[in-house]
């Protein structure tokens, strides 16, 4: 795990709170003037009469914050907060890239729940439509791809939906993800090609 950048007061961190208080712990660090990130998605759920969607978060037992690290007493002092996740009582900050992937995803719209965290598969960039320039790992079934965002300090991740034309390999070296195979600019709103 890495240490601390204490130069880098921009860091995202995650914050492990009490089951079924990541909604009211989020709108508290953001009445604290912190800034405040709680991915959900949206599930049916059968009540005795009828079927009603309700937000679930994407990552149960998690808020992600932005904080100094050298002051976190107004995160810890927040009820619901149980601590911050790290190594001891020094809080890991999370990849940015990470946490980018997993607000675009929520910010596309695109169909997406929470899944076991993988750590093998094919790595992927998305080329074209909301999730444009978006990593992650490309999973398929049914006639169906799924492109997969991991936190990889939680071991915890997300499936999002993608159209299979819209995602393209990286390239490999020595069995690891490197850099990008195409180089093209991608547009949020570009739209796939379609060759028959």
């Amino acid at each position: 795990m890495r240490s601390v950048d204490h130069s880098d007061r921009n860091n995202w961190y995650a914050v492990r709170v009490r089951s079924q208080h990541e909604d009211q712990v989020s709108r508290h660090l953001r009445v604290r003037g912190l800034e405040a990130f709680l991915p959900l998605y949206t599930r049916k759920q059968r009540w005795s009469d009828r079927f009603k969607e309700i937000d679930f978060p994407l990552f149960p037992g998690y808020v992600f914050c932005r904080f100094d690290p050298d002051n976190r007493l107004p995160v810890l002092t927040v009820p619901g907060v149980v601590q911050l996740v790290g190594t001891g009582k020094t809080p890991v900050p999370i990849d940015a890239a990470e946490i980018e992937a997993i607000q675009t995803a929520v910010t596309s719209g695109a169909m997406r729940h929470p899944c076991e965290y993988l750590e093998i598969g094919q790595r992927v960039r998305i080329e074209h439509g909301p999730l444009c320039g978006v990593e992650g790992i490309l999973l398929g079934s049914r006639g169906h791809r799924r492109l997969v965002l991991s936190i990889s300090l939680l071991q915890r991740s997300v499936e999002v939906q993608v159209h299979e034309d819209w995602v393209r390999p990286l390239a490999m070296k020595h069995g690891v993800a490197g850099n990008l195979v195409a180089s093209h600019h991608c547009s949020p709103h570009a739209h796939p090609k379609f060759v028959s």
